[in-house]
Order: structure tokens, then sequence, then C-alpha cells
């Protein structure tokens, strides 16, 4: 049995993204918040990510950490516009979807398109390959400084 992830308050930022993602493999995976949906052994790779971002995670609970302090930074307003690919023979699904949200400290408007590339096993997730685009989130979050 997987412990719970604490305080699912603390991730209220990220509610669009959890509940796309859901639906992304609604069927596929045993049912449940996105965290139930995670391997306690998941490995997860951002391959385009930003400076500062870790580029492999390993574990639930490191997913939820790294998670935890999004809505400091960035809030999702809604995500949208869901894809999903599915091989049932290899147990790979991608899902492409896109965000809109704002950045907490200024309002800058903040939008992205994303690709992620999931392994599932027994009906979890068991491995996670993330593509965003970075210059989006340099954009909203003003990086560098002009």
């Amino acid at each position: 049995m997987k412990a719970p992830i604490a305080d699912l308050a603390d991730f209220a930022a990220l509610e669009p993204f959890f509940r796309i993602i859901e639906q992304g493999v609604d069927g596929l995976v045993e049912p449940g918040h996105f965290f139930d949906l995670l391997a306690e052994d998941i490995t997860v790779d951002y391959v385009v990510t930003v400076p500062g971002y870790p580029r492999h995670v390993e574990g639930r609970s490191a997913v939820a950490e790294l998670y935890r302090p999004y809505g400091t930074t960035i809030v999702l307003d809604r995500c949208f516009d869901l894809a999903v690919h599915h091989d049932p023979t290899t147990g790979i699904v991608v899902l492409e979807y896109a965000s809109e949200g704002h950045v907490v400290g200024t309002g800058q408007r903040y939008s992205n398109r994303y690709i992620s590339v999931l392994t599932l096993r027994d009906g979890e997730i068991s491995h996670w390959r993330d593509y965003l685009d970075p210059i989006a989130v340099f954009d909203a979050v003003g990086w560098p400084p002009r």
C-alpha cells in the first residue's frame, strides 16, 4: 500500500495539471488522485526543462516534494488540448497537452505546451519523460532580467 501524500491542499496550484493527467490515463491505470497513479519507485526525467530544475527524480514522494512549492511561482488556471497516444503492446502512453496560468509575484500570464511519455506497469505510471517549452517559462518569469 502506498503512503499517502500529505497536505494535498499544498498542490492546489497544480490541480488543472493533475486533472488532465488523470483524464489522459483514465482506463489505463488504477483510478485515483494524480499521486496515486505514480508507482512508489517511479523515475521522472525532465528532458527539456529550465535551469535549476532537476533532470532526474526518483520516487513518488520525491516527485511530490518537487511539486509542493510550485504555487509560490506559478498557478495553473487550466490545462487543455489533450491528445492521448497509447501503445498497449509496450505500455507506453504519450500525452500532449497545454496549460495557461499566471506568475504569482507579477500576475504575468503563463502558457506552455507539453509532451509527457509515460511507461505503465501493473496499473501505475512507472517512468515519466517530460518535455516543455523552456522559453515560455523564461518569458513568464522574466528571465533573464532585462
